[in-house]
């Protein structure tokens, strides 16, 4: 088990933690000035997200040849990862357990509850406890948002703390996804001077979207850029995304119309419209046709724009556009194997491996 150096957690109030905002919890999981565990986006400085798209990259140069993944199968062979998948996923799931085979780490999975103790009446806290008892991390998605964080306290007041994962919570953040955004986003515009003063914008359900979110919030390390939230009304950006905006000197702009923005953008984040939140069926109502990109729309659009989703998708974009370079989401589905397979040697301290063999390889 990862020595943890700085548990903050050990003897935290659980109430008392749950009432600050993200970025005044976000120092309580980390170790030292290291991620242990991750939970939100919050957590990531620009010095981090710079770092794991490098070791990202490194990994993936690695793995072009037999002898380096073999290098990389033993990295954490002596470890085990417990997926708890309690809430559908296939992409997220499938990328986290690849990153887990690629770096030899054994892994066990549950992806529904009906199949645990809780159908017993076990509390899920006590379900991912038993976890702990068996495994060196815990991988996590669950429908209640906070859910992670909670483990991560709790374990952390145990007598064998493990890093925890969010690999999705409720509605509110997606952490890992906005990672393997960024470093799509980074490769894309590795030619045009990064990410620094590119117009980004976010399209679609943006209230309910737990990817836009945890995206929007990293962009605020990315002096320049322009963000356009593009939504109808009922599912536009919430309050507090855009205060962080605020609070970080950057630039957007809400709007309805998708149509008239594409000329100017350099990259599109599409989004589905998440009816599975709705309560009364208020999804079907709106037009999706007005927050979608067609092939004649791809005309309005810049040769050097991008197109990201994080998938899946519905009819927001047109599976005729899959064939256009500007299309990045299929690069996006890989991309999250290997920034999964950085963060995860980032937490378990074998980076530094990498790093030695990779200068190796291209000296």
């Amino acid at each position: 088990m990862i020595q943890y150096r700085e548990n903050r957690l050990r003897g935290v109030d659980w109430n008392d933690l749950e009432s600050l905002p993200p970025a005044e919890r976000a120092p309580y999981f980390m170790n030292g000035k290291s991620v242990y565990h991750v939970l939100f986006a919050q957590q990531f400085d620009r010095e981090f997200l710079d770092r794991i798209c490098e070791l990202a990259t490194r990994t993936r140069r690695i793995a072009k040849t037999r002898g380096g993944m073999m290098f990389l199968k033993e990295l954490l062979a002596e470890k085990r990862a417990m997926l708890y998948f309690a809430q559908p996923s296939s992409r997220t799931f499938l990328s986290f357990l690849a990153s887990c085979e690629i770096l030899g780490l054994r892994s066990g999975e549950v992806r529904d509850s009906n199949t645990s103790s809780e159908m017993k009446g076990e509390s899920p806290e006590d379900t991912v406890r038993t976890f702990s008892s068996y495994f060196d991390m815990i991988i996590m998605r669950h429908p209640q948002g906070g859910f992670a964080e909670r483990i991560a306290w709790l374990l952390s007041n145990s007598e064998r703390p493990i890093p925890v994962i969010n690999a999705g919570s409720g509605a509110d953040q997606h952490p890992t996804q906005a990672l393997l955004d960024v470093y799509t986003l980074q490769r894309s515009f590795e030619g045009q001077g990064g990410i620094e003063g590119k117009r980004i914008a976010f399209v679609g359900d943006l209230a309910r979207g737990r990817t836009v979110r945890s995206l929007a919030t990293l962009m605020t390390h990315y002096p320049g850029v322009h963000l356009s939230f593009i939504a109808p009304p009922a599912l536009q950006i919430d309050e507090g995304i855009l205060r962080t905006l605020d609070s970080a000197g950057i630039a957007y702009e809400l709007g309805e119309n998708l149509v008239g923005k594409l000329p100017d953008l350099d990259a599109v984040y599409m989004t589905r419209i998440q009816d599975e939140w709705d309560t009364e069926g208020e999804s079907e109502a709106i037009d999706v046709s007005a927050y979608a990109i067609t092939v004649e729309r791809l005309a309005l659009m810049k040769d050097s724009a991008v197109i990201m989703h994080p998938l899946p998708r519905r009819s927001e974009i047109s599976p005729e556009v899959d064939s256009d370079p500007r299309a990045k989401y299929w690069r996006q589905v890989r991309n999250g194997m290997w920034i999964r397979a950085a963060l995860i040697m980032n937490i378990l301290d074998r980076a530094g491996e990498v790093d030695r063999y990779y200068d190796d390889l291209v000296s």
